[in-house]
């Protein structure tokens, strides 16, 4: 799946900006867009720099002070944000970056991958929370659920900058 997104992301001309990792999927799918051509561009704070960790293949290595500036410095070079299976770095940079869309401060795609249906218990508590009325129903249009990468790609591809709604209490 990841090797497959990589092809599609390098297919349509995009290039990749990622964690800048080699192992995992953050490396397979870092390689994957290279061997298509296109541009990786890896970002990671200067403590996870280490040998066997660090990507020695990307065509660009940006190290940032700490994990924050590593997540803004990855938010300044994207375009659109995809997820796929991951840890709590993953789920703490896709919520991170949905509440941002929230509040007004991006208006990117944010594609959530559910291979093998990983994210369904994350889907089930962001329902909860609609059903909780802890966030409004609109907000189910800040992300989407793809089936795999071509869905994902094709989301990205066709995204429209939709107006975010904004409820504020006061």
């Amino acid at each position: 799946m990841a090797t497959d997104l990589g092809r599609l992301i390098a297919e349509h001309g995009y290039n990749l900006v990622h964690g800048g990792g080699k192992v995992g999927l953050m490396g397979i799918i870092s390689n994957s867009v290279q061997q298509g051509g296109r541009k990786v561009t890896g970002v990671l704070p200067e403590q996870l720099n280490l040998e066997g960790i660090a990507s020695e293949t990307d065509d660009e290595i940006i190290i940032t002070k700490d994990m924050a500036d590593r997540k803004t410095e990855m938010r300044k070079r994207s375009q659109a944000f995809i997820a796929l299976p991951g840890g709590f770095g993953t789920l703490e940079e896709l919520v991170e970056v949905i509440t941002l869309k929230q509040l007004g401060y991006l208006n990117y795609p944010i594609v959530i991958i559910n291979t093998l249906n990983f994210y369904e218990p994350l889907i089930r508590l962001f329902e909860e929370m609609y059903h909780q009325k802890f966030a409004d129903v609109s907000y189910r249009t800040l992300y989407y659920i793809a089936s795999g990468p071509e869905d994902a790609i094709e989301y990205v591809k066709n995204y429209k900058y939709p107006e975010v709604k904004k409820k504020w209490l006061i």
